[in-house]
């Protein structure tokens, strides 16, 4: 159990989560069923011997985080996984609700991780590796970070056609797994700047209006599309950046949810590490991840 501050807060929640799930538990002194549900949480985080990782945030200390996880009542548990929250539960559950919690979304014990496919697939040549991910769907088709995986590659490989094909069976599923959520969104910014389009989209077509208008997000975003379907992925979240930067919660948050999208399509595979060491971030990856939370934390 590690106690989360300002701070420390990137390094060991946000940075962490990107490969173990992460449980904060906001809490505060005064609180008597913070006092019940925080032993229970550091009980259960040794019995799933390194399943998830547990941390704590005094929400009276660290208003900043509290505020920024929309954090009404305390005891208040979020699990993030991948630098985003996806799922949590209020009040001193007892310890079979929480295991029930938990097991809904950390990997069963001695689960062999997903990364090993990934890993071996991309030791191979861009065709082989095409196949690798095929086969892992067609054995596993309910494991959505296998269809993840394999849709990624035929997104990245300009095969949009056949990544529709392979996206469909999970289609009615993205609006609740964000990972196949980001699929999606990069589908649709293909589909919005694709050459038959009309009207013709560019992303020099929208600098005219964004001159005229430094808050004109539609085309901000339209942009940040056109750039996201050309694989210019940095420039792409530079301009979500600007949009954020003026107006966090435009659009029910559109641009913070693509520009998350785009950091779930670029980060590469953790590289295998010896037991007890943490495998080193993507650079580009890590810098824009500390450029989102440095603006929506602010």
């Amino acid at each position: 159990m590690i106690d989360v501050t300002i701070e420390n807060f990137e390094a060991e929640v946000i940075a962490a989560s990107m490969t173990q799930p992460v449980l904060v538990d906001f809490w505060a002194p005064w609180c008597g069923p913070c006092k019940v549900i925080g032993p229970l949480l550091e009980k259960l985080e040794l019995a799933y011997e390194g399943r998830f990782k547990l941390v704590k945030i005094d929400s009276d200390q660290e208003q900043q985080l509290a505020g920024a996880f929309g954090i009404k009542s305390i005891p208040t548990v979020i699990l993030l996984m991948n630098g985003q929250p996806v799922d949590g539960f209020m009040g001193a559950l007892p310890e079979g609700k929480i295991r029930e919690f938990l097991d809904k979304h950390v990997p069963p014990a001695g689960e062999p991780e997903e990364e090993e496919v990934v890993e071996e697939a991309a030791e191979l040549g861009p065709e082989a590796k095409l196949e690798k991910l095929k086969q892992a769907v067609a054995e596993a088709p309910d494991n959505d970070d296998a269809r993840f995986d394999y849709v990624r590659a035929l997104l990245l490989a300009g095969d949009t056609d056949g990544a529709k094909v392979a996206f469909a069976p999970v289609i009615g599923k993205a609006v609740a797994v964000r990972r196949l959520d980001s699929l999606q969104r990069l589908m649709d910014a293909i589909d919005f700047a694709a050459p038959h389009a009309q009207p013709a989209r560019s992303a020099a077509g929208f600098d005219s209006q964004i001159a005229a208008n430094k808050r004109d997000f539609e085309a901000r975003f339209g942009k940040a599309r056109v750039l996201m379907a050309q694989q210019q992925w940095t420039a792409a979240m530079d301009e979500l950046l600007e949009i954020l930067m003026r107006d966090k919660a435009w659009n029910e948050e559109l641009a913070r949810k693509t520009y998350v999208a785009i950091l779930d399509i670029i980060e590469p595979p953790k590289p295998k590490v010896a037991e007890g060491q943490i495998p080193p971030d993507d650079p580009v990856v890590a810098t824009y991840r500390r450029r989102l939370s440095s603006v929506v934390l602010s």
